[in-house]
């Protein structure tokens, strides 16, 4: 992995940015995928791995041949055709390019049983979300994070498992390997889980559609659309839906009609959480990452919640610490909760994993053991049922259990923390201007978003409810 990312950093002093050089690495490691798994038939004898390996002082001029012919004659429908649709190369010097080539042809394929290539491919997606923070986090969610919400979660053979921002397939595949992994040295036949996921951004959905495919998924219900939009009705109900939705203002209101507390709402976290308790089936479960103002927000947020609270079974509140999505600042939570039959009134608990915690980031990395203590707590059901006998209200250090009585006296507002944080703000700790720049602006989002909110409170009349 580390030499692979070296070799992107050859790339960087091509004048490659860092979505071209995973757009490279794809282009790639999609040819040499093919002949490791035997079936180059799909791809003319000019397009083989063997044809870059043995190309000399015109490797350049072969690899842009391949390309060319890749765009122009693939099948316009197929993951063929979507993956290299607007295929080319930026790269400018030959002997960068060969490197890489070389590199990749080296590699093992398999290893103990994993699928390398697929480790290194979510590795350089993880690298530059890290490297490069802004707007990657849309988009990507750190795969300690995954595993641990996955493993809570349980997937099971056989489960409609959904994902409405799909992003690059994170939690999709996480659901998948988990249940590989639990059928292994069973008796019963494996059955995959059913996939299903949309992503509204072509290039990241043709990344998708790729890191699906290094993993041997099938991709047949993973849609390029929008979640907001009537495409949802591509997706079907879920048993399971595992989403990190992305955060922040979405620039206007959602085209869809059914969302009835947030179809007037111009961020995306309310709408999308109001999407996945529409989309769960009776029985089903989610686990979906949110920003703090989805927990305290009135107004539209505030009905949402309620909503959650009497209908579905909000069993755990996960507060995760500050920055481990690769901006400084961020605070997010996830939401774990059930949709039971009928209406069921049960104990939230919430888990405090952010108050007096290191202030993660690459001198200290968010790891599973930082995890350990949570998922023990969670226990070994996915709808949280089997927790230790603590009373509502007491607070063994980091979880406390809250009834919805208690809920409903604090106006369900789910900003819930009773640690007192003894250390210092991780804004506190920037020092990079390019950090300090991004909270800053951060900080002036939030107010303008405020702002529009307040505006728009006061031309429909409503005097002062949030709409965010």
């Amino acid at each position: 992995m580390n030499r692979i990312w070296r070799l992107c950093t050859l790339l960087r002093k091509d004048g490659v940015t860092y979505q071209q050089y995973v757009n490279e690495l794809t282009y790639l490691i999609f040819l040499k995928m093919m002949k490791e798994r035997q079936v180059e038939a799909a791809l003319p004898a000019q397009c083989r791995w063997d044809r870059l390996l043995k190309a000399k002082d015109d490797l350049l001029a072969v690899y842009r041949d391949i390309l060319t012919w890749l765009r122009t004659s693939s099948p316009a429908e197929g993951n063929l055709g979507i993956v290299f649709a607007d295929a080319t190369t930026i790269v400018r010097d030959q002997e960068n390019l060969r490197a890489l080539i070389e590199a990749i042809d080296e590699l093992p394929w398999y290893d103990d049983g994993r699928d390398n290539f697929g480790d290194i491919y979510e590795g350089i997606l993880e690298r530059n979300a890290e490297e490069s923070k802004r707007g990657a986090g849309q988009y990507f969610t750190p795969r300690v994070v995954i595993d641990a919400i996955v493993g809570a979660m349980r997937p099971a053979s056989g489960e409609i498992v959904q994902d409405p921002a799909a992003g690059t397939g994170g939690f999709l595949i996480g659901a998948d390997e988990f249940v590989r992994r639990t059928a292994r040295g069973k008796r019963k036949a494996y059955k995959p889980p059913i996939l299903t996921g949309m992503e509204n951004v072509p290039d990241t959905h043709r990344l998708l559609l790729m890191n699906l495919m290094l993993h041997e998924i099938d991709t047949s219900g993973i849609h390029l659309g929008d979640t907001l939009s009537a495409d949802f009705r591509k997706l079907p109900l879920a048993d399971l839906i595992l989403s990190n939705p992305p955060f922040g203002p979405a620039g206007r209101r959602p085209s869809r009609e059914d969302l009835q507390f947030t179809g007037a709402v111009s961020n995306f976290q309310l709408p999308f959480v109001e999407h996945c308790l529409n989309a769960l089936k009776v029985g089903g479960r989610a686990a979906i990452v949110v920003p703090d103002n989805v927990l305290f927000e009135e107004g539209r947020a505030r009905d949402l919640r309620r909503y959650m609270l009497d209908v579905f079974h909000l069993h755990t509140i996960l507060r995760l610490p500050i920055g481990i999505f690769y901006a400084a600042g961020v605070k997010t939570n996830v939401l774990f909760l059930t949709r039971p039959q009928g209406r069921k009134e049960g104990t939230t608990w919430v888990y405090d994993l952010r108050n007096n915690m290191p202030n993660f980031g690459k001198s200290t990395p968010f790891e599973q053991a930082a995890l350990a203590d949570f998922l023990e707590f969670f226990g070994s059901k996915s709808d949280g049922s089997d927790r230790p006998n603590v009373p509502a209200g007491e607070a063994p250090e980091r979880f406390r259990a809250f009834t919805r009585e208690m809920l409903a006296q604090r106006d369900d507002n789910l900003d819930l923390s009773w640690l007192r944080e003894t250390s210092s703000s991780p804004e506190e700790q920037l020092t990079s201007p390019a950090d300090i720049a991004g909270a800053i602006a951060r900080h002036l989002t939030a107010a303008m978003a405020a702002l529009d909110r307040l505006g728009e409170d006061l031309a429909s009349g409503t005097g002062g409810g949030d709409d965010s």
